[in-house]
């Protein structure tokens, strides 16, 4: 798979590292455990388009919000995370 960095082109995504999904809000330090399990270990994964978080570690090193099918690796859009507009 190759993702389009918004900063250096098509690079293949062993030079990146996958955080997960993008828009996922973390609970508050003091929250109940029930919520922190839940943030930590149950996600949906439903077929289909997914905004995800990506770290261009072995290149420009910047955040990036990708868009992509996960049933075809399709990817839609790429926007720098910083950019709350872009990344939409």
């Amino acid at each position: 798979m190759r993702i389009p960095c918004p900063c250096c082109g098509a690079r293949g995504n062993e030079e990146f590292t996958y955080l997960g999904p993008a828009g996922l809000t973390r609970p508050a330090p003091d929250a109940s455990e029930d919520a922190w399990h839940a943030y930590m270990h149950e996600r949906e994964n439903p077929a289909g388009m997914h905004r995800e978080l990506w770290w261009h570690g072995q290149g420009c090193r910047a955040w990036i919000v990708v868009t992509r099918d996960v049933r075809t690796h399709r990817i839609e859009h790429a926007a720098l995370a910083r950019d709350p507009e872009a990344a939409r």
